[in-house]
């Protein structure tokens, strides 16, 4: 029997309000897990979770109808004995809808997208048949939450993206290990009446019914985790992510606990509050932020979170440990600066970016003289170093900031020079360097902001003549920089960016001159590489240089946007390196690494045209059936247009015969000749939309899915008399599209280094 429930269901509630408060979706989700949690104790699986069978009443959320749950047997069994899906699609894990075995983690999945649905008004995949959307589930990466709504917390969407992994296994595994990264997820302003029930005790009972319920019943959770006592919920707060044991780490032995599920030789350091804000305290709390990031870098052992990092966090109205989940750190570095009569007092705390507690006992503090900002910059980093020797038991061995000024003036002027500057303000910026410069002329640090600016400034889209002038003031301050400091890793990825950027444009004319130029700006890369292996800009320029030099395989190419990334997951081209590693890896055929780096640009830049584009690419891979390229031509139509929309729209002609010649592959992929041909003639693009006939290169594999082999070499041959420069490379950059052709006289013809 089912016990008659006075109020409604969830639906009911979707259906009227369509999207529900942040508070009220998470205080459901919390207490549907728990009832969840409970049931899984009892060895029963729901199965077909979803808003119809979450019933409110009370101020509660009841979980109803197990009509096709079962019981957990030690053999994990299918759903049936033909392994036919049973349950709602809509709700479905992918291990579930292809009728394989499935546990707890389903209920989990289920709710997960149960919660995306109570927050964005809409289920995460819809579709028009109960296949298709099964399929999505299986296939496709969720969408992103905060998108559809910005009021969600970025905490809740990962929480999301956990519960809904597409293996059971990158899912939180129990409903606890869920609710606690809920329970942890701040709401930000919205989060008054849901922080109320967090950490208060229970105001309410249940009548002093149990958890018991039958095959056709109703379970009532027992007491909900935030309202449990305040040991548990202190336990709750302790674990970051859920699940996630507590490690100590090894090789001092007054290392502390740490409680976060991340690495906590993986720091974040963020910027410096000022307690009574000042434009010069704000100088200086920014210089002591920098200065303290460039030098704990250099540290062996310890992984930094870069200036790009953290500084678009420097002003978020959100919680630090908020921040460190963002940034994936395990650590957190924070300080404040106050002026004092005559003295700077300065505050350096060291956390545990999971419980936020302090790893050192607690913060350091000291005072030192106003006028002397130099012992002020060199005390903080020597104190910041202590603490971490001590908190996280790692041997931190500083040097001093290369080649730095012992003129406070001058290191205060840096500063301002480069608030100036990322406020776009670039000529005050420059004036402030060169003052920085004449106070310590034998310091290259204001030289090589100086070329810098310069360098933006030859990037602004402006006239070959200006272009030109940039380019040479900003050669001219490098190398008075590197006069000074021959071997600085700044100074030669800046020179070497500059002279690349004259090839690029290109400023110079004369093919031999020309030559030496790129290879001038490769061996400038190559070298600050060398000096520091972590200069993630140079490995970023050199990936792309080296798509332009022909004895560099892809492999190479793949290898140097590798070391960017690693070495600074936060650059502002960031976007851009990830495109890199997806198409390095697409043309190398490494689908599993391809799926990495299309995954991870989702979920950093959902709203970049890059994540609908690189999803459609993968629908073109080497390993696509035609089966599999059939039942996915709509969703490759979807992707264009998506593409399309996102992208500027300048842009947008170009990327949507671009984004079209993609969907001809997959239609050619799924022997609907007729459909691939028509969009093809209309997609190859003219001189107009497309100068250097990119399109060509894509319009000549679907030629040869298509099996016309001449048609793809007339394509290419259009391309390369557009892009000349292109013909020594070609065939070490192609990828595998025309491996059909390489043996063709034609192709060798065209591209005389082919095999």
């Amino acid at each position: 029997v089912m016990p008659f429930v006075e109020g409604e269901s969830l639906r009911d509630k979707i259906d009227r309000e369509g999207q529900l408060p942040v508070d009220d979706a998470l205080a459901i989700a919390l207490e549907v897990a728990d009832a969840l949690g409970y049931a899984h104790k009892q060895q029963i699986i729901h199965r077909d979770i979803k808003p119809e069978n979450i019933l409110l009443s009370g101020g509660h959320a009841l979980v109803a109808d197990f009509g096709i749950a079962r019981a957990v047997d030690a053999g994990s069994q299918k759903l049936t004995q033909t392994g036919m899906a049973i349950g709602t699609p809509t709700y479905m894990s992918p291990e579930q809808g292809m009728g394989e075995a499935v546990g707890q983690t389903t209920d989990i999945y289920a709710l997960g997208c149960v919660l995306f649905e109570m927050l964005a008004g809409e289920p995460p995949f819809t579709g028009k048949t109960s296949s298709g959307i099964l399929a999505k589930h299986v296939m496709e990466q969720v969408p992103s939450l905060r998108i559809i709504r910005q009021a969600a917390p970025p905490e809740v969407e990962e929480a999301i993206f956990a519960a809904m992994g597409k293996s059971p296994a990158d899912r939180p595994q129990t409903c606890e290990a869920f609710a606690e990264m809920l329970v942890s997820a701040p709401s930000g302003a919205t989060s008054t009446r849901l922080m109320t029930m967090r950490h208060t005790a229970a105001r309410r009972t249940m009548g002093g019914m149990t958890g018991a319920f039958g095959v056709q019943g109703t379970a009532v959770m027992p007491l909900p985790i935030w309202r449990r006592t305040p040991v548990m919920i202190a336990a709750a707060v302790l674990l970051l992510g859920g699940g996630f044991a507590a490690f100590k780490l090894a090789g001092h032995s007054g290392a502390k606990t740490v409680t976060s599920g991340v690495d906590a030789k993986h720091i974040a350091v963020l910027y410096f509050e000022e307690t009574k804000p000042s434009d010069s305290l704000r100088a200086l709390a920014d210089g002591l932020t920098e200065n303290l990031i460039q030098n704990l870098a250099v540290v062996q052992g310890l992984s930094i979170v870069s200036r790009g990092g953290v500084e678009g966090y420097r002003d978020a109205k959100i919680s630090p440990d908020s921040v460190a989940r963002a940034l994936g750190a395990g650590t957190l570095v924070r300080g404040s600066v106050e002026k004092m009569g005559d003295k700077i007092h300065v505050t350096v705390h060291l956390a545990d970016a999971g419980s936020n507690t302090d790893l050192t006992g607690s913060p350091q503090s000291f005072d030192l003289p106003a006028a002397n900002l130099t012992a002020v910059r060199d005390t903080t980093v020597q104190k910041a170093a202590t603490m971490i020797r001590s908190g996280i038991g790692s041997e931190v061995l500083l040097r001093q900031q290369r080649q730095g000024t012992g003129n406070a003036d001058a290191w205060l002027a840096l500063q301002r020079g480069e608030r100036l500057a990322k406020g776009g303000n670039t000529v005050a910026a420059d004036t402030v360097f060169a003052t920085a410069e004449r106070l310590d002329a034998k310091w290259p640090d204001p030289i090589i902001e100086r070329a810098r600016i310069a360098y933006l400034h030859s990037r602004a889209g402006v006239s070959e003549e200006v272009a030109d002038s940039a380019i040479q003031l900003g050669m001219s301050h490098i190398e008075r920089a590197l006069k000074l400091d021959g071997q600085n890793a700044d100074a030669l990825e800046l020179r070497g960016n500059l002279q690349y950027w004259r090839w690029l444009f290109p400023l110079e004319k004369d093919k031999t001159k020309a030559a030496k130029l790129l290879a001038a700006a490769r061996a400038d890369l190559e070298q600050s590489t060398q000096i520091n292996p972590a200069q993630a800009g140079a490995w970023g320029s050199l990936s792309h240089l080296y798509y332009n030099v022909s004895d560099v395989p892809l492999a190479k190419i793949n290898l140097a946007a590798t070391n960017a990334w690693n070495a600074d997951a936060f650059l502002s081209n960031a976007p851009t390196i990830l495109q890199r590693l997806f198409l390095t890896s697409y043309d190398l055929a490494d689908w599993t690494s391809a799926k990495h780096w299309c995954d991870e640009t989702q979920r950093r830049f959902p709203t970049s045209y890059q994540a609908p584009r690189c999803r459609l690419f993968l629908l073109t891979a080497k390993n696509v059936s035609p089966v599999a390229a059939k039942g996915s031509i709509a969703d490759a139509w979807r992707l264009a247009d998506s593409v399309t929309a996102k992208i500027d729209e300048k842009k947008r002609p170009f990327q949507r015969l671009n984004s079209d010649l993609l969907v001809a592959m997959v239609l050619a992929k799924a022997g609907l000749t007729d459909s691939a041909k028509h969009v093809l003639d209309r997609s190859r693009g003219t001189p107009e939309i497309d100068k250097p006939r990119d399109l060509m290169q894509f319009a000549a594999y679907v030629d040869i899915l298509l099996g016309d082999t001449k048609k793809a070499i007339d394509d290419l041959t259009v391309y390369l008399v557009a892009m000349p420069g292109r013909k020594d490379t070609f065939s070490t950059s192609g990828g595998w599209w025309y491996d059909d052709l390489k043996t063709l006289p034609a192709f060798k013809s065209l591209a005389p280094s082919g095999t």
